[in-house]
């Protein structure tokens, strides 16, 4: 079984077509997304149209939330609540019904997929240390999990010569054969934050058992003037560039 894995969208329809390719020529049999969806960008609908089309697994995301009203925006930066407060007013019915039965994690034959973490995924912690990652590691009934929500790409790993310890690494392979357990941030798709502003997504190969973070390049420019034509903050546009 060969899995597609998008870390957080967030309405940048250039970068999610761009990853899709890149999915198709890969051959994945399914496709799985870690949430957010939605927020920030200008194109919320048309990414949820794809998702729905190749009958993508998506669990809910903060922002996601926020867009349906189930979630509460005062914790969010003026950025993301004027992004929220938009999209709000260009989401259909449908969208809104779409995105409410979203469900918190998703358990798969090989793998499960959470936001932010898994053992509490309503809480939309991030896990941005091995402290953070061990409850969700403690909880796996599966040996893989992906998360994202911080828009970083890292993996914490127990092996399997060591299961009590918790290993950190950026490497883009990771190898699941080696791994007792591995809770694998995929990144973004749609607004990377390491400072490398190309697309981030993952591919599982379970007959290969690794997990590879790819990176691709996507039209930029184009999704940084849909930003600006919508009216939404200058700022969500700019970042786009420098990867932040």
């Amino acid at each position: 079984m060969k899995y597609g894995i998008l870390g957080d969208i967030h309405g940048n329809l250039s970068a999610l077509e761009e990853v899709l390719r890149c999915m198709d020529l890969e051959g994945i049999d399914r496709l799985l997304s870690v949430g957010d969806v939605i927020g920030y960008g200008a194109a919320p609908r048309e990414c949820i149209r794809h998702l729905q089309e190749r009958s993508a697994h998506v669990v809910l995301g903060n922002h996601d939330a926020a867009c349906i009203d189930r979630l509460d925006v005062t914790t969010f930066n003026n950025y993301a609540r004027a992004a929220v407060l938009w999209t709000k007013g260009v989401l259909t019915r449908e969208d809104r019904a779409w995105i409410g039965k979203l469900p918190m994690t998703v358990h798969l034959e090989h793998c499960s997929v959470a936001h932010g973490t898994l053992h509490k995924p309503e809480l939309y912690d991030y896990i941005q240390s091995t402290t953070d990652a061990d409850p969700s590691l403690d909880e796996m009934p599966l040996p893989v999990c992906f998360v994202g929500h911080s828009h970083v790409p890292v993996a914490l790993l127990r092996l399997r010569e060591d299961p009590t310890r918790t290993y950190y690494t950026k490497e883009p392979v990771i190898d699941t054969e080696e791994a007792y357990r591995a809770l694998v941030n995929v990144g973004s798709v749609g607004q990377p934050r390491d400072e490398d502003p190309r697309a981030a997504y993952a591919i599982f190969d379970t007959e290969a058992g690794h997990v590879r973070i790819q990176r691709v390049e996507y039209d930029i420019q184009r999704e940084m003037r849909r930003i600006r034509e919508a009216g939404l903050p200058e700022m969500l546009a700019a970042r786009l560039e420098w990867g932040v």
